[in-house]
């Protein structure tokens, strides 16, 4: 029996500045690759994962978010979303949508990747851990790392780090205390919350961050 997650959180209000001039009058989340829209991937992945609500947040043009994609019922899912006037980074934007995420932990992931990861595999309890994180070997453009694991845990200050794959199980009970409309990174802000655990992925993932990294993933769904 795979793991099942009854809520995931697609984070999608960044404003894609790298991303210009196409994110000038389309959010990132919403540009194409490979026929559908970069979120409609990661839309895809949750429901085949059996998730049945998502929550969107969006700011920069956010209309389009939910004239885009409705309520989720042609993709055979519940969409719900939060609503930013101006993005509140990462941990800001979920401490915001804390009213539609329920208590269960939630798979937190970026509307601007695409990955064959099986969110399916995730664990669904966390067993008082403060979060579970997905980390992949580091690309091209981040040889350096963001963070370590050492025997399925988090090290931040590692010798040797990975790449956050921007996919994580998180406990919404951990933002309760933060102030919704507050602008804050999920990072280092987490590190201080507990233990972390982790896994490292070796299924397909990219970052898709500038128009050059859109036409790669494009060219490869082609």
């Amino acid at each position: 029996m795979k793991n099942t997650f009854k809520t995931a959180m697609i984070l999608a209000a960044g404003r894609g500045e790298r991303m210009r001039p196409l994110t000038d009058i389309t959010p990132k989340p919403l540009l194409m690759a490979g026929g559908k829209r970069l979120i409609e991937w990661q839309i895809a992945a949750l429901v085949q994962a059996r998730v049945q609500r998502i929550v969107i947040n969006h700011a920069w043009l956010g209309e389009q978010f939910e004239r885009c994609l409705g309520d989720g019922g042609r993709y055979g899912c519940e969409l719900l979303y939060s609503t930013e006037t101006t993005a509140l980074e990462t941990a800001g934007g979920i401490a915001h949508a804390l009213p539609l995420l329920g208590a269960a932990p939630v798979i937190v992931v970026s509307g601007d990747i695409y990955t064959t990861f099986d969110y399916s595999k995730l664990p669904t309890d966390l067993n008082g851990l403060a979060a579970h994180l997905v980390l992949v070997a580091n690309p091209a453009y981040n040889p350096q790392g963001d963070m370590g694991l050492h025997s399925g845990q988090v090290i931040p200050n590692a010798p040797v780090k990975l790449t956050y794959a921007n996919i994580a199980v998180l406990d919404p009970a951990l933002f309760s205390g933060l102030d919704p409309n507050a602008t804050l990174k999920l990072f280092p802000w987490l590190y201080q919350q507990g233990r972390i655990s982790g896994e490292l992925s070796t299924a397909t993932w990219h970052n898709v961050g500038t128009p050059k990294q859109l036409a790669e993933l494009n060219a490869g769904l082609a």
